[in-house]
């Protein structure tokens, strides 16, 4: 009896099998993909993305460590963009800037394609997030802007409210909130 190894098949040859379910930091080669989710989610909403094809390429050349991304089986669900920012709080320039020397983690976008939403991978997403933002020794607190009516979500993952943000996007208000990371 010959005992075949895990993985193999009958032929010998090693097969190949993508994770279910894998985290990790974006490259620029996930931008496409990015967008498209983003998109989708952003536009039927606000009629806008927070973050364009190019800024996504931006950001994740600068600062991939900053991002995270959630994979089923190959294929992306859900992401996290972010950038290190210097300021307390946001302003028009939090937008397009990365500043290296920053100890601030401005979230850019959350975004879960749409086939998977509804199902708790936003909020568990955030979660790793913020567990692996942790392990950055720059980082002390994450922070954020969203439109009032996902302040309870956010809420409900450990951030507060720090009051209206300065930015603004066409007629769109923002509510800026922060996370301590660490400190």
């Amino acid at each position: 009896v010959r005992l075949r190894s895990p993985g193999s098949s009958p032929t010998g040859q090693r097969r190949y099998t993508l994770p279910a379910s894998e985290f990790r930091c974006l490259s620029p080669e996930d931008a496409i993909s990015v967008f498209e989710i983003e998109r989708e989610a952003f536009i039927s909403v606000s009629g806008d993305c927070p973050l364009h094809l190019d800024e996504i390429r931006h950001f994740l050349n600068l600062c991939p460590e900053l991002s995270l991304g959630w994979f089923e089986e190959g294929r992306l669900v859900a992401f996290i963009i972010g950038s290190l920012w210097d300021q307390d709080r946001l302003s028009q320039e939090a937008l397009t800037l990365h500043r290296p020397r920053g100890t601030a983690v401005h979230i850019h976008v959350l975004a879960v394609h749409r086939t998977f939403r509804q199902q708790g991978k936003g909020s568990i997403l955030l979660w790793r997030y913020l567990q692996y933002l942790r392990c950055l020794p720059c980082a002390r607190r994450a922070l954020l802007m969203c439109e009032e009516f996902l302040v309870p979500f956010y809420q409900k993952c450990g951030f507060e409210v720090l009051g209206p943000c300065e930015v603004t996007v066409g007629e769109l208000a923002f509510i800026e909130m922060q996370h301590p990371v660490r400190g």
